[in-house]
C-alpha cells in the first residue's frame, strides 16, 4: 500500500524549508510528505531574500491554484497541512475536494470571519498601510517578527528564528483578507460541503497574528456542516508554533488527530 501524501503549505514571511522538521517527522510516521514553495519563490531562504520583486504580486487565489496543480500531479489525494495563510489555503483545497483532510494551524481569516483583534490589525498594517504593497513583497523587521510571531518566546529564540526562516512576503493576501467582508472572494472557503474530509483547526492562546477569536470565528463558519470540524487549543503558544522549540507538540497533535480519523 502506497503511503498517503501530505502537502505542507506555509504562510506569510516564512520559507517552505521551515517545514523540514515536520516533513521528517511525517515521513517517519509513514506518510509521503512534501513542502512546495509558493509560486515564484526560490528554493532557499538565502536565494529568496534578495529577489522579492520576482514573487511579490501573488494573491491567495494564485497560491491556492498553484498548490491545486501540484496536488493533481500526486499519485493519491493528500492530507494538507497549512499555517497562517497556508491554513486558509488548505481549507480552500479541502473545499475543492482536492484533499482527504486538512490541518489548519492558526489559519488566517476566511471571508465571513468578523473578529478583528487589534494585534492582528497591527501585524497586517506592516503591508496594508501602504497601497503600493498590494503589488510587491514586504519584509518584517526583527522587532515586527518578535511582535507577530515570537512574543511567546525568549528574545534570543525569536531573533534566531527570524534569521533562519524569514523572507519578504507578498502583500496582496493581507489586502484581500482586510477587504474580504466588503468586496472580493479571494479568501472565501466552501464551508457547506457535507462530503468533505475532516478539518482540524488549531488556536495558539498567545497568537497575536491570528488570535484565538479568529480561529473560533472560522470554526463557526462550519457549524452548519455535518462534516467533521474540530479545534485544538494551545494556550501558551504564539504564531511561531510551527517553527519554535515546541513545534513537535503541535506536529504530534496533528498526527494523533489524523490517526484518530483513520488517516
Amino acid at each position: 500500500m502506497n503511503p498517503t501524501p501530505v502537502v505542507f503549505v506555509h504562510g506569510l514571511w516564512l520559507h517552505s524549508t521551515s517545514w523540514q522538521p515536520w516533513v521528517e517527522l511525517f515521513r517517519e510516521a509513514g506518510y509521503a510528505p512534501i513542502a512546495p514553495e509558493w509560486p515564484g519563490i526560490p528554493d532557499t531562504v538565502a536565494e529568496a531574500r534578495p529577489v522579492p520583486e520576482r514573487y511579490g504580486d501573488h494573491g491567495v487565489a494564485d497560491v491556492t491554484d498553484h498548490f491545486a496543480e501540484i496536488i493533481r500531479g500526486l499519485p493519491a489525494k493528500p492530507v494538507v497541512v497549512g499555517h497562517s495563510f497556508g491554513g486558509l489555503i488548505v481549507q480552500q483545497l479541502l473545499g475543492r475536494g482536492l484533499a482527504r483532510a486538512a490541518v489548519a494551524i492558526d489559519p488566517a481569516p476566511a471571508k465571513g470571519v468578523l473578529a478583528l483583534p487589534l494585534s492582528a490589525l497591527r501585524v497586517a498594517s506592516v503591508a496594508v498601510r501602504n497601497p503600493a504593497n498590494r503589488r510587491r513583497a514586504v519584509a518584517l523587521t526583527p522587532a515586527q517578527f518578535r511582535y507577530g510571531f515570537g512574543n511567546a518566546l525568549t528574545e534570543r529564540e525569536s531573533a534566531e528564528l527570524y534569521e533562519k526562516w524569514t523572507i519578504p512576503t507578498p502583500g496582496r493576501p493581507l489586502f484581500e483578507a482586510a477587504l474580504a467582508n466588503l468586496v472580493g472572494t479571494a479568501t472565501r472557503v466552501d464551508t457547506s460541503d457535507p462530503g468533505r474530509g475532516p478539518l482540524l483547526l488549531t488556536a495558539g492562546g498567545r497568537d497575536r497574528t491570528v488570535p484565538p477569536a479568529i480561529v473560533e470565528g472560522t470554526a463557526r463558519l462550519y457549524r452548519k456542516s455535518p462534516a467533521t470540524t474540530e479545534v485544538i487549543r494551545f494556550p501558551d503558544r504564539g504564531h511561531s508554533l510551527t517553527i519554535d522549540h515546541g513545534w513537535r507538540e503541535v506536529a504530534q497533535a496533528s498526527l494523533d488527530w489524523l490517526h484518530r480519523h483513520g488517516l
